[in-house]
C-alpha cells in the first residue's frame, strides 16, 4: 500500500471536506474570519502533505512535516472553536473532530520518525 498517495488523497478529502461544511454557514464577520482561517489551515495541511513527498531532501521532508503538524494542529483549535460556538451539527462536528485528531497522530508520529533519521 503506498501511504504517501494514501494520505495525499485523504488530506485533500479532509479539506474539501471542511469548506463544505463550512460554506453553508450565513455571513457574519465572526463566521467569516474563523472560516477563512480554518479553510486556509486544513488546505495548508493538504499542500504542505504534498510537499513532503516531492521533497528533494531528508531536511527539507521535515521542514515540510513541520508545517504540516503546525497546520493540523490550527485547525484541531478552528474546529474546538467552531463547536464551542456551536456553529456546525454535532453529528458534522463528530467527523471533522475524529479525522482532524487521527490526521494529528498520523503527522505527529511522521514528524517524529523523520527527526529520528
Amino acid at each position: 500500500m503506498d501511504y504517501n498517495q494514501v494520505f495525499r488523497e485523504r488530506t485533500k478529502n479532509f479539506s474539501i471536506l471542511i469548506i463544505r461544511s463550512l460554506s453553508s454557514l450565513p455571513y457574519s464577520d465572526d463566521i467569516s474570519i474563523i472560516r477563512k482561517q480554518i479553510i486556509r489551515s486544513a488546505t495548508s495541511v493538504a499542500a504542505n502533505y504534498r510537499a513532503v513527498s516531492r521533497a528533494r531532501s531528508e531536511k527539507e521532508k521535515f521542514a515540510k512535516i513541520c508545517i504540516v503538524v503546525e497546520e493540523i494542529d490550527e485547525t484541531q483549535l478552528w474546529l474546538e472553536i467552531i463547536e464551542e460556538l456551536n456553529y456546525l451539527s454535532s453529528e458534522k462536528m463528530v467527523f471533522l473532530k475524529s479525522e482532524c485528531e487521527e490526521l494529528v497522530k498520523v503527522m505527529t508520529k511522521y514528524k517524529f520518525r523523520l527527526s529520528q533519521l
